[in-house]
């Protein structure tokens, strides 16, 4: 459904993915773990058409993406960034509807709205306040659902457990699975390698800009020395 090949990113100088290929199929969980600085991000966005790239091909249902952040939305696929970025000072309704500025379909913005509410009962409660003014919780449920509203069909998700409590990490992990039920892709990039790896069908490892390992989750999960470097059990 996705696939990148031999994929190179630089930053003035620096050289921030080296010949990255993966590919995605359609309903997978398919996760990215690795440090700070190894290039996540990066991918995810040269993904989305954000990020300019002097080598590599990433093709989408075998159809070239373009470097065009529009574009790549209408074509099916939605980002939900790093860091939330909410519109502060507009409503939560205003928020996730914005998700959907390139779509035209009215019955179905207002079908995929209700949804939307459906799964995060709690924006409903919400729905006229202050973006603001949610907690970090809140806001990244914000983030997931005006992600959602574009009605793509893969979903990339930028560490969406990010600075929150455990207890709203699980309920995040939990909602990435139910969207996945609704009939969408998600490659996931996650520093909570342990919950990625959990919820995910495959993974690869992305260590100082290359794929370093690649597998079943639980061959990832298993293996001796990402236990050690990710999941912090001492070998």
């Amino acid at each position: 459904m996705l696939k990148v090949e031999d994929l190179n990113v630089f930053y003035g100088g620096i050289h921030a993915l080296k010949g990255v290929s993966l590919d995605i199929n359609k309903g997978e969980i398919v996760t990215i773990i690795g440090s700070n600085g190894a290039g996540k991000s990066t991918l995810l966005n040269a993904i989305s058409g954000f990020l300019k790239y002097k080598q590599g091909i990433i093709t989408y249902k075998d159809e070239k993406l373009p470097i065009n952040p529009n574009k790549v939305v209408k074509m099916g696929i939605s980002q939900v960034p790093e860091g939330r970025l909410v519109f502060a000072n507009l409503t939560v309704e205003d928020n996730i509807m914005l998700g959907a500025f390139l779509r035209n379909d009215k019955n179905k913005i207002k079908e995929d709205l209700e949804k939307v509410y459906e799964l995060f009962p709690r924006l409903k409660e919400r729905e006229k306040q202050i973006a603001g003014t949610l907690s970090g919780g809140e806001q990244q449920m914000l983030a997931m659902g005006r992600g959602l509203m574009s009605d793509p069909e893969i979903m990339l998700l930028d560490e969406p457990s990010l600075g929150l409590a455990p207890l709203l990490v699980q309920t995040v992990f939990d909602i990435i699975v139910n969207i996945s039920k609704m009939d969408k892709t998600i490659l996931l990039v996650e520093q909570n390698a342990y919950k990625a790896l959990a919820i995910a069908d495959r993974a690869y490892v992305l260590e100082q800009g290359k794929i370093k390992m690649e597998g079943s989750a639980k061959e990832i999960a298993d293996n001796p020395s990402i236990r050690e470097a990710y999941l912090g059990v001492k070998i």
